[in-house]
């Protein structure tokens, strides 16, 4: 466990693919957090509303109420005065003005988790992730397992035919796979041999 700074704000970054378990870590240090009595918020971005327009939900169905947000900016508008730790949800959704949002939060003294995908469906690195994954204290890369060879995944493969960048989507329109078994274009789903190890 990380021996946290007192007295200071800093940003936590929590990255990897799709089922890797980035949300339910999110879910588990903003609770760790509200154990120890700390004020918490916690923000979404509005297009996720997979499993609960007003939570923030793991696909192991963790859950822990949430704000949605359309703008980053939204998030210091709404901002409480007594709040100590902020929670921020597929925070790449949020584009690159996340970047100065949570600098800002930092410098009020405020403690920032994100999570997010660091990659897009073609394996490219997804910004604002890269920007966040330099200017944070403390970093977190989750992996996955490979539906098609059980190896450590780190990459999201779509199923559907959209070239969109941004397209929101659960199991059966994502799975996990490994860099070798990863085609950046979109491909026919492989029958997961292990649903109970996946997670977001």
């Amino acid at each position: 466990m990380h021996q946290f700074p007192k007295d200071i704000g800093w940003i936590e970054v929590i990255c990897g693919s799709m089922f890797s378990g980035k949300t339910e870590e999110l879910i588990r240090r903003l609770k760790r957090a509200l154990y120890g009595k700390q004020k918490i918020q916690v923000f979404k971005p509005q297009i996720d509303t997979r499993y609960d327009e007003l939570a923030v939900v793991s696909h192991s169905q963790l859950k822990i109420v949430a704000t949605p947000v359309t703008r980053a900016d939204q998030i210091l508008q709404v901002l409480k005065p007594d709040t100590e730790v902020v929670g921020i949800d597929e925070v790449q959704f949020l584009g690159m003005e996340v970047i100065g949002v949570v600098e800002a939060l930092a410098a009020k003294g405020i403690r920032v988790v994100c999570a997010g995908l660091d990659q897009d469906y073609q394996g490219k690195p997804f910004e604002p992730m890269p920007q966040l994954l330099a200017i944070a204290e403390y970093i977190t890369k989750e992996l996955a397992i490979c539906v098609v060879c059980g190896n450590p995944a780190n990459r999201s493969q779509r199923l559907s035919d959209s070239s969109e960048r941004v397209v929101v989507g659960a199991a059966g329109a994502y799975e996990a796979r490994c860099r070798k078994c990863h085609v950046p274009s979109p491909v026919e789903a492989t029958p997961p041999q292990n649903l109970e190890l996946f997670s977001r």
